[in-house]
């Protein structure tokens, strides 16, 4: 892993460019909702969405500087039958669960949880003004791994791997590998890539994201994105289309933006296997969700 701190550039390996891009088959802009006790967010992907996707269950994307957006935090709740990724990019939330792990969420960190066959925990705010934003991402598990014991990991800030391009542009690897550096996670299977890229006006990049993997780009901040021969708007989401002779994806800021572009990149190899959710459980069929309650109502879900 590498554990370079943000503020060190450094040189990537330069992937062959992308000659066909991926385009833009569709955007999807978020919906405002809350979850947890109270807590305002953006969910992006939604159900109606998860099989296009697929491994990708859920994203949603919370950002505000009032407290009473998210002084409810979320207190302890149950999962079953897939991984959560949260991404902070501001404020501090405390994780504690039924494993016994407790862990700080600060601005740069992330933490990647396997439910597997059940973990009840909470997030909660360690700050009472101020900003909190971030993303969490839903990443679901095969049928062979749902009822897998469950796993938590916390990565701080400077154990992300992070490059700079000799031009600004900054990618953070998350999960998977891009130009040559492999990130904080990396987890078999669905082999996710999901990279927070900030490029500076009038730069690109291109990422290679094999063919038959689903792929969807967040924009999140600045100006309006090019992706591919597209653009995407800042708050909305691109589903990249499944071209079999794209083998990656440009990404690009106008020359002309007032402020660096920044986005959040997921790919996946999708599963196609049936999904079937209810709430904080997600299973491959009705009967799997009906244990699923209940043994989290008899209280034996996280043992």
């Amino acid at each position: 892993m590498d554990t370079t701190t943000p503020s060190t550039p450094i040189r990537p390996a330069a992937p062959a460019a992308v000659a066909r891009s991926r385009g833009v088959e569709r955007l999807v802009q978020g919906q405002p909702t809350s979850d947890g006790d109270g807590v305002k967010l953006t969910r992006v992907l939604t159900q109606p969405l998860q099989r296009r996707l697929d491994p990708f269950l859920m994203l949603d994307a919370f950002g505000s500087d009032a407290a009473s957006d998210y002084l409810g935090g979320f207190p302890d709740h149950p999962h079953r039958g897939f991984e959560t990724v949260t991404v902070m990019k501001a404020g501090r939330m405390r994780h504690r669960d039924s494993v016994g792990n407790v862990g700080l969420l600060e601005p740069g960190s992330v933490q990647w949880m396997t439910a597997g066959r059940g973990i009840v925990h909470s997030e909660m705010p360690e700050q009472e003004e101020g900003r909190m934003a971030g993303f969490q991402l839903w990443v679901n598990l095969a049928a062979a791994d749902k009822m897998q014991p469950p796993a938590y990991r916390d990565v701080p800030p400077e154990a992300v791997p992070r490059f700079v391009r000799d031009d600004g542009v900054a990618v953070r690897v998350i999960a998977g590998a891009t130009h040559g550096m492999t990130g904080a996670v990396t987890r078999p299977t669905t082999e996710p890539l999901v990279l927070d890229l900030e490029l500076p006006p009038g730069r690109s990049i291109d990422v290679p994201i094999p063919a038959g993997h689903n792929a969807f780009v967040y924009a999140y901040g600045g100006a309006t994105a090019r992706v591919g021969d597209d653009a995407v708007p800042s708050e909305h989401m691109a589903v990249l289309a499944n071209d079999p002779h794209a083998v990656g994806v440009r990404l690009a800021a106008p020359a002309d933006a007032a402020a660096p572009v920044q986005l959040l990149l997921v790919a996946g190899r999708p599963l196609g296997e049936p999904i079937a959710q209810y709430g904080p459980f997600v299973m491959n069929d009705e009967r799997q969700l009906r244990q699923a309650v209940e043994d989290f109502r008899r209280g034996v879900l996280a043992r």
